[in-house]
């Protein structure tokens, strides 16, 4: 369910505990992602600078289409809702957990997907999760 303010602009309508706990985890997770980021350097900083834009990377399928205010083109849902999905980065930190031979092998896309799952925690926290087939917020 979604609701509506004055403005017209729209908010999800997921519990306030429930979205503290995506903040708390959105928050854990981004001091994780520093702390590798500096940990290891090189190409983890663009890794994970990668990892925390790609789910709103999706918006751009959806330029020129029209849309209301709080809505996403129909046309960037489908891979809006696929790229906020947190099963898919959580399963690439898990593949890359255990491939290569140091810690230094995997940092790189083990970032890239703890920073994709950093960036939906926050947005879920901040009330913007999954979309309609029309882009209206669920």
């Amino acid at each position: 369910m979604v609701t509506t303010d004055p403005t017209g602009a729209t908010k999800s309508s997921a519990s306030t505990p429930v979205r503290l706990l995506w903040g708390v985890l959105g928050t854990l997770l981004l001091i994780w992602d520093v702390f590798e980021a500096a940990k290891h350097q090189g190409w983890v900083i663009p890794a994970a600078v990668l990892g925390a834009a790609l789910p709103e990377l999706a918006r751009l399928a959806g330029l020129g289409q029209a849309h209301g205010p709080g809505q996403l083109p129909p046309r960037a849902v489908p891979l809006y809702n696929l790229l906020h999905r947190p099963l898919i980065p959580f399963a690439i930190m898990v593949v890359f957990s255990f491939l290569g031979n140091s810690p230094d092998d995997i940092a790189a896309p083990f970032t890239f997907g703890m920073s994709w799952l950093t960036a939906i925690a926050l947005a879920r926290a901040l009330g913007y999760g999954l979309r309609t087939p029309d882009g209206r917020l669920r």
